[in-house]
């Protein structure tokens, strides 16, 4: 169907769904965008467009998105409540449904005090549970929040974000509820390195029901080296990486680690292909964008299927 996104015809039918990551440039060149749409291009379902990651200031998400669009991708927009009032928001999904783009994932957004603008006024007008549960009044009510009816409904399919590696981990999975009652049908996860952990975050999640009423991605990272490994360990938070990942990527000559970490990220893939309830993966590999075709192809997921 014209106005139903690709992925959702994909996990709809049963595929098992592939999406990864651009990062919009800091710069208004849109061919920064096109070589990176270039190297992504039938190697995955969907590309996700960062919203100013990190709080740094970047093209906007709705624009990189387009720019996907006239390239032959299928766009995955990013918006953060970081940075709009509900107007705002409300506004932009309007007008990305307008301009094709069919998928939405409704995330908070890094605090500003962590970008190149920390003096920047944090909006926070909704939170993410909010904003889904506005999303979905507008697409599936054709009302904006107070009940106004709009004159068209925007076509999206609605996404939003877990982490099933914070604490405490039953909170994770009431929140993970939370969103999925108010109106996320996709979750792509944190990136992936501790599996028994996962493995205790999905099961808790079945429990519940859960694994009926929405789509889970889980997100994996190739590392490129022991230090980003131990960087990311100690320094981002929410993240879970065993000392064993760490002692692996250690013990190979640093000219290796990027293979070294493209081999456990593929390990990874292949475990969670063996999941209840994991229907696809998140390939979160901003800046490494040359890196995924090899792994989708390791993983054995190329060819990627074809919807009509």
């Amino acid at each position: 169907m014209k106005d139903e996104s690709r992925l959702k015809q994909l996990l709809d039918g049963g595929h098992f769904a592939v999406t990864a990551e651009c990062g919009p440039p800091k710069g208004a060149d849109p061919g920064a965008v096109l070589r990176k749409a270039g190297l992504l291009k039938e190697k995955v379902d969907a590309v996700n467009v960062t919203d100013n990651q990190t709080a740094i200031v970047r093209m906007s998400s709705i624009a990189a998105c387009t720019v996907l669009l006239s390239a032959g991708l299928e766009p995955v927009l990013q918006m953060v409540v970081r940075d709009r009032n509900r107007i705002a928001l409300q506004s932009d999904v309007l007008g990305a449904s307008a301009l094709g783009i069919r998928n939405i994932l409704c995330l908070s957004g890094d605090h500003q005090s962590f970008g190149n603008q920390p003096s920047a006024l944090g909006v926070f007008d909704l939170d993410s549970m909010q904003f889904i549960e506005a999303v979905r009044g507008m697409r599936d009510a054709g009302t904006i929040m107070g009940g106004e009816q709009l004159t068209s409904a925007p076509a999206v399919f609605i996404g939003a974000a877990a982490n099933p590696f914070a604490d405490p981990l039953e909170f994770r999975v009431v929140r993970l509820a939370k969103k999925i009652s108010a109106g996320a049908e996709f979750i792509q996860t944190q990136c992936i390195y501790n599996m028994e952990r996962f493995k205790k975050w999905i099961s808790l999640a079945e429990d519940r029901g859960l694994l009926e009423k929405a789509y889970i991605l889980g997100g994996v990272t190739p590392l490129k080296s022991a230090g980003m490994a131990k960087y990311m360990k100690n320094k981002v938070a929410g993240m879970d990486i065993p000392d064993d990942v760490i002692k692996r990527m250690d013990a190979v000559p640093k000219e290796r680690q990027r293979q070294e970490g493209i081999g456990i990220c593929v390990e990874t893939i292949l475990a969670l292909k063996e999941i209840k309830g994991v229907k696809g993966i998140h390939i979160m590999a901003i800046e490494w964008e040359d890196a995924v075709g090899e792994i989708v192809e390791r993983a054995g997921l190329l060819p990627r299927p074809k919807v009509d």
